[in-house]
């Protein structure tokens, strides 16, 4: 059995299916989980929004699902899939690009 969180999230880290490399950090509900299972498409629950979210519905940039691997603790997901453009929403192809400063230490 999965565990959710206190808000009924997962977190989800999502990793490039051709090259390993991680892509972006999202956070799934239930219901995402399920649209991503029988779509193929990759869904997220956006905390800011409060809202389920379709990865590219806007930009056209999706996430093709190839497979998903759940941590030793059932708290944590992992999820390979196939971009079809640019991960992060600065356009970016992965969100993790910016080095870590000690000013971001506040």
């Amino acid at each position: 059995m999965l565990k959710f969180n206190d808000k009924g999230l997962i977190p989800a880290v999502i990793q490039d299916a051709r090259n390993d490399e991680v892509l972006m950090l999202g956070y799934m509900d239930k219901e995402a989980l399920k649209r991503t299972l029988d779509s193929g498409d990759v869904w997220f629950y956006s905390r800011s929004r409060q809202e389920l979210w379709h990865k590219g519905e806007t930009s056209g940039n999706f996430l093709r699902l190839k497979t998903i691997i759940k941590d030793c603790d059932s708290d944590t997901l992992l999820i390979k899939a196939e971009p079809t453009g640019p991960v992060c929403h600065t356009g970016n192809r992965t969100c993790f690009f910016q080095q870590l400063e000690s000013e971001d230490i506040v």
